[in-house]
Parts: C-alpha cells; sequence; structure tokens
C-alpha cells in the first residue's frame, strides 16, 4: 500500500493530541507487556500490518516470547495467558469490536476480578487509544514494515 499522505505534517495538533493519549497509557500502570498485547490484539483484528510490526518490535523488546506473540490470534485455545491477559484480551476484542455486542456483563466481571476501576478505566484507553492509532494509519495508507 503507499501512503496517501504524511497525517504527522499534515496536522501536528491531532499528532499531539494522539501522543497525549499515549503517554496517559504508558503512565497508567499497567503493565507494559501487557499494553503491548492489548496493541497486537486489537491491530490483528482491525488488519493494521504497519501497527502489527511495530508491536510485536515493541513487545519482543519487554522480553515478551515469540510463542505469546504468535498465539495471541488464538488466545482462547492457548495455555500461555494468565487468566487476568485472558480477561483483557476478550475486553480488547468487544470494545474492538463494539457493534458486535458491546461489552458484556461476563466479560467486565471477568476484568474486574482482576483489575480495579480505576484500572479498567485505564486499560480502557489502552484499547481505544491501539484502535485510533490503527484506524490512523490504515486510512492514511501506512504499511508495514514500520518505519521509524
Amino acid at each position: 500500500m503507499k501512503a496517501r499522505m504524511n497525517y504527522r505534517a499534515a496536522n501536528p495538533q491531532a499528532l499531539q493530541a494522539m501522543l497525549q493519549l499515549e503517554k496517559y497509557v504508558q503512565e497508567s500502570g499497567l503493565d507494559k507487556k501487557l499494553i503491548e498485547l492489548i496493541k497486537i490484539r486489537a491491530s490483528q483484528i482491525n488488519g493494521c500490518a504497519f501497527c502489527l510490526d511495530l508491536h510485536t518490535k515493541d513487545a519482543r523488546k519487554l522480553g515478551e516470547t515469540e510463542q505469546r506473540i504468535y498465539l495471541l490470534s488464538a488466545w482462547r485455545e492457548s495455555a500461555v495467558y494468565t487468566e487476568a491477559e485472558r480477561a483483557v484480551l476478550a475486553l480488547t476484542e468487544a470494545v474492538t469490536v463494539i457493534t458486535k455486542g458491546g461489552v458484556s456483563e461476563e466479560v467486565y466481571q471477568q476484568v474486574r476480578e482482576h483489575f480495579d476501576e480505576n484500572q479498567y478505566v485505564a486499560l480502557i484507553m489502552a484499547i481505544n487509544t491501539i484502535n485510533c492509532w490503527n484506524r490512523i494509519a490504515i486510512s492514511t495508507g501506512m504499511s508495514a514494515p514500520a518505519m521509524m
């Protein structure tokens, strides 16, 4: 795919707004590896090659294993994720495809077993932020490999 534009140059204020959201997520206290799992799973669902390339590399830098990265698209059938991670992955999917039934009470309760209200909001913000990045990358024609 050929890039349609350089959104960073076209609207620096929009980039700054996104960077503020990203800063909040990074400073929220959520585990950095968990944030990367969220980013990878949402990017898989959204089909964002640019973000998948970027965040699988970031996850590896944080010490995430190849096996856990490879199995993310089939996390329900894998025993390599903790119950807390599984709850977050279910939440990530529900928020990413919010029009397909929203976030069920079951998913909400699963997440709340492991995360308090403040952390729940931080998780929602992390999921929303990567979904926004995916939409920016896809709609402006960014492609992998991610050249930073």
